[in-house]
């Protein structure tokens, strides 16, 4: 339930739909009674496209969020290295005949430079298919073909396939790889989506060491008055953004996390 609530919601909450919906529902009033509604919406709708395509709401929201986990020094070989699914079009993947990686693929070749470091280490992939229909396919089947083809022995991989968010990663992976006390286990994701992938991995008992990959900004508060001159570049920036925070409270709000921003062990 809390899976299917959460797709429906953010397809209300994000801000390109938003905007969307504002200008257009804004347009309507204009030919009726409600006229001065709908300038007011349009109204509005013209400022938050300002904001979203041209403004610094993107990066200040992201900017937080990527400068959260910083990449550790490592002292010594991990025991195995976790990829978050969520950067591969499952379906497309399928049809096509060829891994397609999409806007979050950066963790899948993070995870092979990670494994060819470290030959002893585990490679363990975990994403089943977030698709609200019935998915014949999953992120992990097209994974499999993606780790093999860059020269991952199959031997090494760990595959879970049945997870749909988050939450369901770290519950799946912790039942499926057993970690024991003293292993090193890397975490691979996102870096905006690191907070909460960390907090969630906590949350279930599974201690990982946070590896970010994929930035989205230099890191640096000068991209929150760097002009945005790619709208589509900065529509997407701001609906990543605002959809990892509104994850991040939902997350701590329903008990899946301890944090509401978790942070670095100290």
């Amino acid at each position: 339930m809390f899976f299917l609530l959460s797709k429906l919601f953010w397809i209300a909450a994000s801000p390109t739909n938003v905007l969307v919906a504002c200008i257009c529902l804004g347009a309507a009033l204009l030919y009726g009674r409600a006229w001065l509604w709908g300038r007011r919406l349009v109204s509005f709708g013209a400022v938050l496209a300002v904001l979203i395509g041209a403004g610094p709401l993107g990066a200040l929201l992201m900017t937080p969020l990527e400068n959260r986990f910083p990449r550790p020094k490592l002292t010594s070989a991990p025991t195995g290295i976790i990829v978050l699914g969520g950067g591969i079009n499952e379906t497309i993947s399928k049809w096509r005949g060829s891994p397609t990686l999409v806007r979050g693929g950066s963790r899948m070749p993070e995870g092979v430079v990670l494994a060819l470091r470290y030959p002893g280490a585990k490679l363990v992939f975990t994403g089943g298919s977030a698709d609200l229909g019935r998915s014949t396919t999953t992120e992990a089947a097209a994974a499999r073909i993606f780790f093999t083809r860059l020269g991952i022995a199959p031997d090494r991989l760990i595959l879970e396939s049945k997870s749909r968010n988050t939450y369901e990663n770290a519950k799946f992976t912790r039942a499926l790889v057993r970690p024991e006390a003293g292993q090193v286990w890397l975490l691979v994701t996102s870096a905006y989506h690191m907070p909460r992938a960390v907090g969630v991995f906590r949350k279930a008992g599974f201690p990982v060491t946070p590896w970010p990959a994929g930035y989205r900004t230099t890191g640096r508060w000068s991209d929150v008055w760097r002009l945005q001159t790619h709208l589509s570049q900065a529509v997407s920036l701001t609906d990543t953004a605002v959809h990892e925070w509104i994850g991040l409270f939902a997350y701590w709000a329903t008990g899946k996390t301890d944090a509401l921003f978790p942070a670095p062990s100290s």
